[in-house]
């Protein structure tokens, strides 16, 4: 089974319903940066496989079926990992390991929101960054540049903080829908724990209420760097779902 064509990429991400967790599968998907499969109506008890192409391998699983997704997986090439409803995780996982010959493992993916006013969190070396930036943007290591850079500043918002003439963190809104933005952070280890990710994530956020939008924050549950930023912020805890992963 082939993946879904561009037109009907478009169609999938104006069935898929607004919410959370369905932030980055919608835009990914209207933009052009997305892989799917689809196995019948979503609306109706389908099931839909969609691969963010910035982030290969994690693909994101809308439905409940789970003899439908086992049967969906073998088209989607060199995936390691699951982002499930945790729902049907435990009836999943088994059926997964049985088809893949290994144990797998589960981390679930904890789903925030910012209903109040984003705070105004200053730093010296934070600033939003414009098209001008892109020469900066490009000389940055790929966990901060990501897939598509240039689209990042030209379509999307993005702030960072720039020492020595360096981008050595960045926050930005990585997808976007009618009714949310969702914020990706990164800060290179030697940068850490010096407030740059709060102040960036910070002006991102208020830039995404500007636009009448929701922030959304996710993370890993593991992931306790991430999630103390995300209060500090005033994110408050959504809805989970569940990465099941391969333990090869």
């Amino acid at each position: 089974m082939p993946p879904l064509s561009q037109l009907q990429c478009q169609q999938l991400a104006e069935t898929l319903p607004d919410t959370p967790e369905t932030v980055i599968a919608i835009s990914q998907l209207r933009r052009g940066l997305a892989r799917a499969w689809v196995v019948g109506e979503i609306t109706e008890g389908g099931t839909a496989v969609v691969e963010d192409t910035g982030q290969p391998g994690e693909p994101l699983v809308f439905g409940h079926d789970a003899t439908q997704i086992v049967a969906l997986l073998p088209q989607v090439p060199d995936w390691f990992c699951l982002n499930v409803s945790r729902d049907y995780a435990p009836a999943l996982a088994p059926l997964i390991a049985q088809m893949m010959g290994c144990p797998v493992r589960f981390l679930e993916d904890v789903y925030h929101t910012l209903s109040q006013p984003a705070p105004a969190i200053t730093h010296p070396h934070v600033r939003l960054l414009t098209p001008a930036d892109l020469s900066l943007l490009e000389a940055a290591p790929f966990e901060l540049q990501g897939a598509q850079p240039r689209r990042t500043l030209l379509e999307m918002v993005a702030a960072g903080a720039v020492v020595d003439g360096r981008l050595v963190a960045i926050a930005q809104n990585y997808a976007r829908t009618d009714l949310y933005g969702e914020i990706g952070v990164h800060t290179l280890p030697a940068h850490r724990q010096k407030g740059y990710a709060t102040a960036a994530a910070a002006a991102v956020a208020r830039y995404i209420q500007s636009l009448g939008l929701t922030p959304v924050w996710s993370c890993g549950a593991s992931n306790e760097a991430s999630l103390r930023t995300a209060v500090k912020l005033g994110f408050h805890e959504v809805s989970r779902r569940v990465y099941i992963i391969l333990d090869r």
